[in-house]
């Protein structure tokens, strides 16, 4: 029969009477056959199965051997034993390899036919030492899937007891060299179908063996946790994940980050191999684990880990939000990333480029879930955009994109980010010395943030903006000086030529400090920018004193000894005298002839008349909110009449301005929500400032003339004009009711173009009448302002100007820059700051007359001069945003329009620069040295050695990194662990809540961005 079966498979009759005589070979099989023919038979069909040429001869093969299998069992089980099974097994069958998927297909096929004899029971001990050391020897996923095939089905066959734990550790070590080469849908299916099928027998096993769930669970981590650069396990096992017990988390992860024997390098590429999991579909809880695993190490303060992992792969996270099948996984793990990054805003920003693109993908790809997705994606946003407010230039494009969709009120915001913290403390680095390459499109430097210092950096680019004052430090000489306007001036050579995108001040901070300043907490800008002003105001004057004094100065050695000598002394000890590097026979210091003017303060008494004025000199003017303006959260008379009516003298006369203390905000402060109308303006303010006040009540004047207290009038006129002028907004006010400061978020117009009221030769003073029943009021301070124009005309009305010996003059201003607090408190938030070149001979710039004023009101003539000069002030690349690390073009629309974009940004402190009148010079300070600056000042030679070795260094750096990152691409993560002052303590976010500021979260300590 065998013969006739060989012979009639490789003849050339139709294939349909082949088949006819198949049949009957087969009807054969019923009948008596002995048992050489069986085993002739058995033979032939097993060749013809194994080794047709085609699919016929194999069909034919099948079909005859199960026909004769069925009733001639035990002549099978004969040819079918342990010694032929073992050469299939071990040597293969002919030209077929052993690990030929073929072999083990027969093999499955065979126990089939032999599944009710006893002959089964005897192979399993065979087949249980074989499938082991077919799985030692790590096979294809097809030869394992076949494997995983026949143990399923016969579950006798599986290893027992220790073989059997040594065959799980050894099927998960299998399934990290799998590997699916194939770019075809149909391969790739059936490569995920192979791998699921391994899965499935891995947890049968751990089902029925408890015991080997654990070791294989070790097993795992060891091959995901491998530092070896020559190895990466395949994400194939991600299938395994989804049949671990859930209820066995708790107990694995905190074993996993409690284990001392486990390195953070190795717990560090763990956690990266799993997230790389979630690209793996199908897999069920792979987010579960990733986010238990981040969870546990948070726990245990692991935060290098933490900072490494998600940095490292918050974009690829993100990516996997592009495929449908992993989206909402990856949506889980990314939500929990960011939203537990609270230390910095830099994981975030990392994926702020890519959402604008996948929102819009989202709304047009018509899927089903894709709308609800949508929904959880833009929540997840807008809290990340209120933890990290203050950078408008990146979030406006992604507001407009998200702007139809719901935005979740600030309480669940806050819920949040308070349940997703990992921690208010953090590994010790100041963000932005990460991933610095080269410069931003702008050419500009920016400020590394060394801890808490966004304030410093704020007023730093601001200063270096003022386009006269930056040219005049740089011409200064001061060679072989360590002043602080030296440390200045090296400042300003880094920020004009270094090739880094950002520059670390740390030698000027520690300079400039001031000494109650707290190093590593947040500080007012404002108050710091005083100070600094102060500083190179007295410092100039005593070595002008030290350098007139001496009989025969010896510049070498007086920079180096008696200038130190100078900067320690007391500021108070300090004597006035000339500038050294000011011009012949005027006798100001640099700050004062860049800031310096001159406010007049008059006081006259309502009962004898008597008039009392005062000069000072101040350097910024201190713009209180009218209690009309601001409202219920605005200042109180009181507090107007007791420290905002002056002005603050800052750098000049050392004074302070005592309404901008640093009371942290108490713990059940509300937020206070931005008042729309009426809108208030720069001018608005000013106004307020300079309106007459009326002393009476507790805050009446001693007249020296009646030996009393009597009612008077407070007159403040401005008859020196600064060449910048510094207004800063008081927007923390005190609530004597409540006890805690506020901020006040009014949106305050901030104008292009102003004038200032200029009163020359002598003061006016308002002189109301006694039988007058409105004449005790300040009804300037009382109105609204849109009902401020007609209180004015009625003052001059009720009252007579004494102008015969005055002139007011309007002097036109540009703005120049702006500083931006973000946040709710004085103490907590972010400053940013807005900034143009200008200076006093652009040409671009407005020069509005200077005809008297016939009224005190700003608001009107700001207003017409910006409507005609507006045009010129909206290019996009006029203005840059400088945000510590980070500088970008933006626009004047944007700065005006910041905080109606985002309420806790306000602005803070502007600086005025004062434009050319009728086209003469506005400042002799201009000249220096007998020469007038109109352009950038050459470069000194120790300041051009200085910027060339930093350079090289910097290039050196780079080289470095590069090497460094190809090694760690291969190797474990490594973390940025900056050693240096306390400033690199604390590492995270400008305020207790993170970057966006008093967001009322309770942290331990203040982290800065």
């Amino acid at each position: 029969m065998d013969k006739i079966l060989e012979a009639l498979v490789s003849s050339s009759h139709p294939l349909n009477v082949k088949r006819a005589i198949v049949k009957k070979v087969m009807e054969a099989a019923e009948k008596e056959v002995t048992e050489e023919q069986c085993q002739a038979l058995y033979h032939l069909t097993t060749r013809l199965i194994l080794l047709g040429e085609d699919a016929f001869q194999r069909q034919v093969g099948l079909q005859v051997q199960e026909a004769y299998a069925r009733y001639h069992r035990d002549e099978f089980a004969r040819f079918f034993s342990k010694q032929y099974l073992l050469g299939l097994l071990q040597q293969g069958y002919g030209s077929l390899d052993h690990r030929d998927p073929a072999i083990l297909d027969f093999v499955h096929g065979s126990l089939r036919l032999l599944i009710s004899c006893p002959a089964v029971l005897e192979l399993a001990p065979l087949l249980q030492t074989e499938v082991l050391r077919i799985i030692c020897e790590r096979p294809e996923p097809a030869t394992c899937a076949k494997l995983a095939t026949i143990l399923t089905d016969f579950p006798q066959c599986v290893p027992r007891e220790k073989a059997g734990v040594l065959f799980c550790q050894q099927l998960v070590r299998t399934f990290a060299y799998f590997n699916c080469p194939a770019t075809e849908e149909r391969e790739l299916r059936e490569y995920v179908t192979q791998v699921t099928r391994v899965s499935v027998l891995l947890q049968s096993i751990w089902k029925a063996e408890p015991a080997t769930l654990l070791p294989s669970l070790q097993e795992v981590f060891a091959i995901i946790s491998s530092t070896d650069p020559s190895f990466e396990p395949s994400i194939a096992l991600a299938s395994l994940v989804q049949h671990i017990p859930l209820q066995m988390i708790t107990v694995l992860i905190k074993s996993l980050t409690t284990d001392q024997n486990v390195k953070d390098a190795s717990m560090t590429q763990a956690l990266c191999r799993m997230i790389d999991w979630l690209s793996w579909p199908l897999a069920n809880h792979v987010d579960t684990w990733v986010i238990a695993l981040l969870k546990g190490l948070a726990a245990v303060q692991k935060f290098t880990i933490l900072i490494d992992v998600t940095l490292l792969k918050i974009e690829q996270v993100f990516n996997r939000l592009w495929y449908p099948i992993v989206r909402q996984a990856a949506l889980v793990v990314l939500s929990h990333m960011l939203l537990s990054f609270q230390h910095s805003p830099e994981a975030f920003h990392l994926v702020v480029p890519h959402i604008v693109p996948l929102v819009k993908s989202l709304k047009n790809d018509g899927l089903p879930n894709s709308k609800t997705f949508l929904l959880q994606f833009a929540e997840l946003v807008h809290c990340m955009m209120y933890q990290y407010s203050g950078f408008p230039d990146l979030y406006d494009s992604i507001l407009e994109s998200i702007k139809e969709l719901p935005k979740p009120n600030e309480e669940k915001i806050k819920f949040v980010l308070n349940q997703s913290a990992w921690s208010s403390q953090s590994n010790s680095f100041a963000s932005g010395l990460l991933m610095i390459t080269g410069k931003s499109e702008t050419g500009k430097t920016g400020l590394v943030n060394l801890g808490n210092t966004c304030y410093m950096n704020s007023i730093i680019q601001i200063l270096f903006m003022a386009t006269d004052f930056r040219r005049h430090v740089m011409s200064l000489h001061l060679n072989g000086s360590n002043t602080l306007m030296k440390k200045l001036q090296l400042l300003f050579a880094f920020l004009a030529h270094t090739q880094r995108a950002a520059y670390s001040p740390r030698s000027f901070l520690e300079g400039s400090r001031p000494p109650w300043f707290t190093a590593g907490s947040q500080q007012d800008c404002s108050e710091y920018l005083r100070f600094l002003l102060d500083r190179l105001h007295e410092e100039e004057k005593t070595l002008s004193e030290l350098q007139v004094n001496s009989p025969k100065p010896e510049p070498a050695s007086t920079s180096a000894e008696t200038l130190n000598n100078a900067v320690s002394q007391p500021v108070a000890d300090m004597p006035l005298n000339p500038d050294p590097v000011a011009p012949k026979g005027d006798g100001r210091t640099l700050v004062e002839r860049m800031f310096g003017g001159r406010l007049s303060t008059a006081i006259r008494c309502l009962q004898c008349h008597s008039l009392s004025e005062k000069e000072e000199p101040f350097t910024d003017l201190s713009l209180a909110f009218c209690p009309s303006m601001s409202k219920c959260h605005g200042p109180t008379d009181e507090h107007k009449s007791s420290s905002s009516v002056g002005p603050c003298q800052g750098a000049v006369n050392g004074g302070s301005e005592s309404s901008e203390g640093s009371v942290k905000e108490g713990a059940g402060t509300r937020i206070e929500r931005p008042v729309e109308e009426p809108t208030l303006s720069v001018p608005d303010l000013v106004d307020y400032f300079l309106a007459p006040e009326i002393l009476e009540n507790e805050n009446c004047y001693f007249c020296e003339r009646c030996a009393s207290l009597q009612r008077a009038e407070k007159v403040m006129r401005v008859v020196a004009a600064p060449e910048y002028l510094i207004l800063t907004l008081l927007r923390f006010s005190y609530d004597a009711t409540c006890h805690v400061r506020r901020k006040i978020l009014d949106n305050v117009g901030i104008p292009l173009h102003m004038s200032l009221p200029l009163r020359q030769h002598g003061i006016s003073v308002t002189s109301s009448s006694s039988d007058s029943p409105e004449s005790g009021e300040n009804l300037a301070k009382k109105l609204k302002p849109s009902q401020k124009e007609d209180v004015m005309t009625e003052n001059r009305t009720n009252g007579k100007t004494n102008d015969s010996d005055s002139e007011l003059l309007s002097v036109p201003y540009v703005l120049s820059s702006v500083v931006v607090h973000s946040g709710m408190s004085s103490e907590s938030g972010h400053y940013y700051s807005y900034g143009r070149n200008v200076s006093n001979t652009d040409g671009s710039v407005a020069h509005p007359s200077s005809t008297p004023l016939e009224s005190s009101s700003l608001s009107e003539r700001s207003t017409a001069t910006q409507e005609e000069m507006g045009c010129t002030d909206n290019k996009s690349t006029d203005w840059f945003l400088f945000n510590d690390s980070r500088v970008t073009y933006t626009n004047s629309e944007s700065l005006r329009n910041v905080t109606g974009r985002f309420p806790k940004d306000t602005a803070y402190v502007l600086i005025y620069r004062k434009q050319e009148v009728g086209g003469q010079p506005s400042n002799p300070g201009s000249v220096v040295n007998g020469s007038r600056l109109s352009g950038e000042p050459p470069l000194q030679k120790e300041l051009m050695d200085a910027i060339t070795k930093d350079n090289k260094l910097f290039l050196q750096e780079q080289e470095l990194n590069a090497r460094a990152r190809a090694l760690q691409a291969t190797s474990a993560s490594c973390s940025f662990r900056p050693n240096g002052s306390d400033d690199n303590e604390p590492p995270g976010s400008c305020g207790p809540s993170g970057g966006g500021g008093g967001g009322g979260f309770n942290t331990v300590s203040r982290l800065v961005f």
